[in-house]
């Protein structure tokens, strides 16, 4: 269920652009004194047959044969149906004395009492499309005026003057192309986790009956990642703990237990190695973000050619005891292909993973601000259902954790020119094709 949810979110969030321009010619009089000062209402058509405003133009004043600016309209990616539905346009003369603005929002069902319906006519994406070589004319009809008068011709007509595509590549266009999502996982294991797991007050709680939150967390997220990785293959880390048998601090520790080999296979996985660490390791501190940080930062650092991208998710519990680390850290890898997913669990306050979201004030250290906003900030407990329903809850906070990925994937893109490739001829989402890591990572214990 959560895979097909962010699937959806993926596909569908991304679009075509249309950028389009229209005149009118012999436009119906409406002032008594005056011509009209027309504009063009779009509506597009639904599959339950009713229409939904998605435009609407500029008034152009006291004219019959007007002249609109240019305008973009947003269409659905092209796998959609788009393509075969229609718009109904509706150029309408405005009623609103001048010295007062007009209303933006149009009723569907009538016009609003400023405006004067002119007429409509039909058109459809594909036939707009093909406008790019030819000019289009529409006849502008009004139906009650066409139902009274024999001899009625129409309202003037409406020409299609340019028609401009462009076309958005999406995050789904990259990994068709083979763009490989690198997917990290980091753990707190810091003592402010509220005690041992073994007792029902720890966040790291091990219940026989139910996932703690950062199980729960770990989970919700991993789960719908590890399809956008073709070797599903995760490091695994944890910091903050006392390592066996020495008792060592390590801020960068492999919860498989393997420093050279930190791979975990599928989710599965990474929570099986998550659960023998918390049996082996004492949970200590303090929380040190940068290591970890700066651990995937440095595999980030040897692929800029848009093959591969990495995806940091950490979980921890509050307080940041390197903030200034941390957020020179961020800083540094802003301009490398790679992501920060935070999510906060726990009922401490989160005014710091608030602060490295940069959502309101763009991160910065030492004088340097953020080439651009690579981190996401989520609090657990914001998507703990009170009826239970951990299902959906947990797939509200899945949606919500990667609601910027793509454009923090496409925005790295973009500012450096990387094209997509294009896609295998046989190319499948879940296709179960895999290859080992290009960069095999370690971690520094």
């Amino acid at each position: 269920m959560l895979a097909i949810l962010f699937y959806y979110y993926l596909h569908f969030s991304f679009q075509e652009s249309v950028l389009l321009q229209f005149c009118g010619n012999k436009l119906d009089k409406k002032d008594f004194f005056g011509k009209s000062d027309p504009f063009l209402v779009f509506y597009r058509s639904n599959t339950d047959g009713t229409f939904t405003i998605c435009h609407k133009t500029e008034v152009v004043k006291n004219t019959l044969d007007p002249v609109w600016q240019a305008f973009k309209i947003p269409v659905r990616a092209r796998n959609d149906v788009l393509p075969y539905r229609y718009f109904k346009v509706q150029p309408t003369h405005d009623l609103t004395p001048s010295n007062i603005t007009p209303v933006l929002t149009v009723l569907i069902s009538s016009p609003p009492p400023s405006h004067d319906y002119i007429g409509e006519f039909s058109t459809s994406y594909r036939e707009l499309s093909t406008g790019q070589s030819q000019f289009y004319v529409y006849e502008v009809v009004n139906p009650r005026k066409k139902k009274k008068k024999k001899k009625y011709k129409n309202s003037g007509t409406v020409t299609l003057l340019s028609c401009l595509i462009d076309t958005e590549v999406t995050f789904l266009d990259y990994i068709k192309g083979g763009t490989q999502i690198n997917f990290t996982v980091a753990i707190d294991f810091t003592a402010s986790n509220a005690g041992n797991p073994s007792q029902p007050t720890s966040l790291h709680y091990l219940s026989p009956y139910h996932q703690n939150a950062y199980a729960m967390a770990l989970r919700a997220v991993g789960e719908i990642i590890q399809d956008y990785d073709s070797d599903k293959m995760f490091p695994a880390l944890g910091f903050g703990a006392k390592l066996p048998p020495d008792g060592r601090i390590s801020h960068e520790f492999a919860l498989n237990g393997n420093p050279d080999n930190p791979y975990c296979s599928g989710i599965e996985g990474v929570m099986e190695a998550y659960y023998q660490s918390l049996k082996s390791v004492r949970l200590y501190g303090p929380t040190y973000f940068s290591p970890v940080i700066n651990n995937v930062a440095r595999y980030a650092s040897l692929v800029r050619d848009g093959s591969e991208y990495f995806i940091l998710l950490i979980i921890s519990d509050g307080v940041i005891s390197d903030m200034a680390q941390t957020k020179e850290s961020i800083v540094n890898a802003s301009c490398l292909p790679m992501s920060i997913i935070i999510v906060g669990v726990g009922p401490a306050e989160f005014d710091e993973m608030i602060e490295l979201d940069g959502d309101e004030v763009r991160i910065s250290s030492r004088g340097r601000f953020a080439e651009r906003d690579i981190v996401q900030f989520v609090p657990f407990r914001d998507y703990i259902d009170p009826r239970g329903n951990h299902i959906l809850s947990m797939a509200r906070l899945a949606k919500d954790v990667l609601a910027e990925i793509p454009e923090q994937f496409l925005h790295y893109m973009r500012t450096r020119g990387i094209k997509p490739q294009p896609p295998p001829q046989y190319y499948s989402l879940s296709s179960s094709a895999s290859k080992p890591p290009t960069i095999p990572m370690q971690t520094q214990i």
